[in-house]
């Protein structure tokens, strides 16, 4: 007798077979249909691209020349840069993400992008380029260089021209980049033309043409030339004196920095002295100093209008809360009227995307506290006592953000 049902059966199974394998291979090439149409639309690869972490992108340079192209293009790197992040902080060479819940990998380990004898270390950050220097030596041997730490690109600068004599009369090194005003990054120097008098001179190196030029401006200076600040085409010094200086790259002209008015009135800074913090975020320039009377825990954040016109009043922050959580930064041998009875200083201010999540970086002995100008919250995002003793010097700190740039 014939088998007619188990024939029936293998019949059925085979076309269940048929069927799953056209199903595949129907999905199969829907899915090689979609990933042709983005792969051949430029517009919405980008747009999936953006959504992507930092490693991704450098990774996904190497899928095609096409690729390549397009994830290096200035088109695509703008809009990257422009994303809205808080990467967070280098203090020395310890990298300090802004947001401790979340932790994000280091951009590096140590500066060992390049062999120098004599160490590696960090001068200033500028929108997501790092100015570094020799660590050790005098200014004759020194070297510096510029690095990317978030696509590990370096340049070596070359030499100030005139050798080592020249060399040794430096008083300040500082970099200019933005992605949109100062594409090709320079380098401003200042060197003191005589050994120990006030006329100095500026040189200016530029990465487009990968030479120093010297400046027709010269002047006499009698104020310290520290925590220097690019912003608005500019770069800006610390106010340490009654006639601060910034100087327009651009037109090569140097101009005076105008002192906010409750400072005017009292001379400005005296004997080298500096604001509690100097600096630029989201393109407004800072400056933070205590406020008129005896509370030394009231602060005022000013900005600098951008036509330089003057400083206003942007946040007046009180701190009154950070002693009873944070005791250690009391210092109880001295009066509580004493301007060093709080021992804090104010390492960055932070602009966010929206007004509301503005944010200072606090330092407290052994404590980096996280404190939102708007609300009043805090929190701890790092444990200085294991890497530093405090004070700790504010040139030692820069800030560190993501930037696709290539030079």
């Amino acid at each position: 007798m014939v088998n007619t049902r188990g024939k029936i059966k293998k019949a059925q199974n085979m076309r269940k077979i048929c069927f799953s394998n056209a199903s595949t291979e129907d999905s199969n090439y829907q899915s090689t249909r979609s990933g042709a149409l983005i792969g051949s639309d430029d517009d919405l690869l980008l747009k999936i691209l953006l959504w992507l972490p930092v490693t991704s992108i450098l990774r996904f340079k190497s899928v095609s020349k096409h690729w390549q192209w397009l994830l290096s293009h200035r088109r695509f790197t703008l809009l990257y840069d422009n994303l809205p992040k808080y990467p967070g902080l280098f203090v020395r060479n310890i990298y300090i993400p802004f947001d401790a819940a979340n932790q994000s990998t280091p951009p590096f380990r140590s500066l060992d992008f390049y062999f120098d004898p004599c160490g590696i270390k960090i001068i200033q950050s500028c929108n997501g380029l790092l100015l570094c220097c020799s660590d050790r030596g005098n200014e004759r041997a020194r070297k510096y260089y510029v690095f990317n730490p978030t696509t590990k690109q370096f340049s070596i600068i070359p030499s100030v021209p005139g050798g080592k004599k020249v060399r040794r009369t430096i008083r300040f090194m500082g970099l200019a980049f933005h992605q949109t005003d100062c594409v090709h990054y320079k380098l401003v120097c200042i060197r003191g033309v005589e050994p120990m008098g006030e006329l100095c001179q500026i040189q200016i190196y530029s990465s487009e043409v990968g030479k120093w030029k010297i400046s027709s401006e010269s002047f006499s200076a009698n104020c310290s030339f520290r925590c220097g600040v690019y912003w608005n085409g500019a770069i800006h010094w610390a106010p340490s004196c009654h006639n601060p200086l910034y100087f327009k790259i651009a037109g090569e002209q140097l101009q005076t920095l105008a002192l906010p008015p409750n400072m005017a009135s009292f001379g400005g800074f005296h004997r080298g002295a500096t604001p509690m913090y100097f600096g630029e975020s989201r393109g407004h320039m800072h400056l933070v100093d205590t406020a008129n009377g005896e509370n030394h825990l009231h602060l005022i954040v000013y900005e600098m209008m951008s036509d330089y016109s003057g400083w206003f009043v942007k946040f007046q922050v009180e701190l009154d809360d950070l002693p009873g959580a944070f005791p250690e930064m009391i210092n109880s041998y001295l009066h509580p009227s004493s301007p060093y009875y709080y021992q804090f200083n104010v390492i960055d201010v932070v602009r966010g995307e929206n007004e509301e999540d503005t944010f200072m970086v606090v330092r407290i002995p052994g404590k980096l506290i996280r404190y939102n100008v708007h609300d009043k919250s805090f929190k701890q995002i790092f444990n200085l006592t294991t890497y530093f003793s405090f004070p700790e010097s504010h040139s030692n700190v820069h800030r560190y953000t993501e930037t696709l740039t290539s030079f």
